[in-house]
């Protein structure tokens, strides 16, 4: 199974799980929206989660995506890019906090000065999951 095989349910459900690793190799989940962009999976978090420091230290995760009654799911391990504010060009991380917003089911923002000013604020950051293993059960 590829991340081919199961894009077409990662374009249509965006909820999900995220599993990160502490410094003692626990694992910390927590609840997302997640989408696929350029391959992978995406999401966004804010500058100062447990999470993004997680993934700083070890990029190891999986997200689990599930339609809304649970019935079916897609889970994608790998690799995470962090892209932030602190190693991406600004311009570039700007179009990309945009694009990940569409690619997690948000279509068109109603103020995207408002959404640039607010990520910027949070110190937002595009998480990437470069696909290693790829399983789940959907029809």
């Amino acid at each position: 199974m590829t991340i081919d095989d199961i894009r077409p349910f990662l374009e249509t459900y965006h909820r999900g799980v995220v599993t990160t690793f502490r410094k003692n190799g626990a694992a910390q989940m927590s609840i997302l929206l997640s989408g696929f962009y350029r391959g992978a999976v995406v999401f966004v978090i804010r500058g100062n989660t447990a999470k993004l420091a997680n993934l700083k230290r070890d990029p190891r995760c999986a997200v689990l995506n599930v339609k809304p009654d649970w019935s079916e799911y897609a889970v994608v391990e790998g690799t995470a890019e962090v892209h932030g504010w602190d190693n991406t060009d600004p311009e570039e991380l700007r179009l990309m906090l945009r694009e990940t917003y569409r690619a997690c089911g948000g279509g068109e923002h109603p103020d995207w000065d408002e959404y640039d000013r607010v990520m910027r604020q949070e110190r937002r950051a595009v998480v990437m999951v470069k696909p290693d293993h790829v399983y789940g059960l959907w029809r």
